[in-house]
């Protein structure tokens, strides 16, 4: 048998204390070196992974410890692990935050992998109390190895020397002191980050980021503390049922929360896929038995969305002809009678299902999410169940429920209702598929 990927996590004690940047100028130091390094995410997150893959040159996939199942999560690690040395994780939120119990955490991953942790702490209005933090966090575990830690937002060499001197008892090796350089940040939007996509200015930014980590990190020694999987090797399977087997995936800035993993696992399972882009108003392959509409960013051009025929009208004859159109999300939004923006005005949707979404009625849904079918359709027989999530800032302010699509469990077990809708050959939700569940 082959030995499984080596790895390392790079993790911190809180969201915002730099990883995000930290991780992609490592990528890309490593791509600039020719070191063969391999990008994943922690947990559900569609928009760090669009800028690990332009920083790396590769394909980013998700490890969700809480969502995936066991042989999922050996697959993808096993699948992020070919033709590369290293498997570069980045974490979410903090080392220990998660679902109920810490599942889904960072920790969660290091723990089930058996990779070890480097810990990017920001020392902005701190030095000698930062060994107090790294302490905590290399102590508070005994089953997670602390092999590294890295400084961020340090002040003076004055300042790295304090902090080098405050943690040595910790026998912690300190890897780098990344310099206070408030240019090196990147912009944001509801959601999160803005996407790769739309950052014009992306590659200077990721080769000035490779050139300061260079600098600042010691990045051999960080190469060198990665360990193989404690994950056997497995072949990739399918995460959730193909809906057809020819599929047309929309594809563009507006359609682009859509996990690596899922599209890999349709073709795995002998699907098709084609792209087309609903923005330049392509319509989706006259082939196509299946269309995936995945969420994105659709209200921010609800506009030009509502003005383009080819694709509304595309997806109209589509759904007189009994073709599957299944929407994620914005997918699911677009599907609906309409869109009401955040100023109040109303934009006509495809009509397909008999909801209405808003963002001037705002509320955030976060969460993971246990989802089971309420009636058969591709994704499986009534009762199929998934692990899922939920993140979006917009609501239904009517037609939902009228032949809903899923019972919703959190991931407390705490019974959220219904949510979606399927008419016909059409259906949505707000809910992210991740995972088939066992049984």
């Amino acid at each position: 048998m082959q030995p499984s990927s080596k790895g390392l996590i790079i993790a911190a004690p809180s969201s915002g204390s730099g990883k995000t940047t930290l991780t992609l100028a490592l990528l890309r130091h490593f791509r600039n070196s020719q070191e063969r390094v391999s990008p994943v995410k922690t947990g559900p997150d569609y928009i760090d992974p669009a800028y690990h893959a332009a920083a790396a040159g590769r394909a980013c996939y998700n490890l969700d410890p809480w969502a995936l199942r066991d042989e999922s999560l050996a697959a993808l690690v096993t699948l992020a692990g070919q033709d590369t040395d290293v498997v570069l994780a980045e974490g979410v939120m903090g080392l220990f935050d998660g679902a109920v119990g810490g599942a889904g955490s960072t920790a969660a991953l290091a723990k089930k992998t058996g990779w070890p942790v480097v810990l990017v702490i920001d020392v902005k209005g701190m030095s000698a109390s930062a060994a107090a933090v790294l302490h905590g966090f290399s102590s508070f575990d005994p089953e997670l190895d602390i092999a590294g830690v890295i400084f961020n937002r340090v002040g003076s060499p004055r300042h790295a020397s304090l902090l080098d001197e405050a943690c040595r008892p910790l026998g912690i090796p300190v890897l780098g002191h990344l310099r206070r350089q408030e240019d090196m940040v990147l912009p944001n939007r509801h959601l999160g980050l803005v996407q790769a996509v739309e950052h014009s200015e992306l590659d200077g930014f990721l080769n000035r980021a490779a050139e300061q980590v260079a600098w600042d990190v010691d990045c051999r020694a960080l190469l060198d503390l990665a360990r193989p999987s404690r994950l056997e090797r497995r072949e990739m399977g399918t995460l959730v049922p193909p809906i057809g087997q020819r599929i047309a995936v929309a594809s563009d800035v507006a359609f682009s929360f859509c996990y690596s993993s899922l599209l890999e696992g349709w073709r795995q399972s002998g699907a098709e896929l084609t792209f087309f882009s609903p923005l330049e108003d392509q319509q989706p392959s006259p082939k196509a038995d299946a269309i995936y509409l995945p969420g994105g960013y659709p209200e921010l051009h609800v506009g030009q969305l509502g003005a383009n025929q080819n694709f509304m009208g595309a997806l109209r004859a589509a759904a007189e002809k009994k073709i599957t159109i299944f929407g994620e999300c914005g997918g699911y939004m677009v599907l609906g009678q309409g869109l009401i923006d955040g100023r109040g005005d109303h934009h006509a949707m495809t009509g397909l299902l008999p909801v209405e979404t808003s963002f001037a009625v705002r509320k955030r849904s976060l969460g993971y999410r246990v989802v089971r079918s309420l009636v058969d359709s591709p994704l499986g027989p009534v009762g199929q169940g998934f692990a899922a999530h939920e993140f979006h800032y917009s609501t239904v302010v009517r037609g939902e429920g009228e032949q809903p699509l899923f019972n919703v469990e959190d991931a407390a077990g705490k019974n959220l209702g219904t949510a979606g809708c399927r008419l016909g050959s059409v259906m949505g939700s707000y809910i992210h598929l991740i995972d088939t569940l066992p049984g």
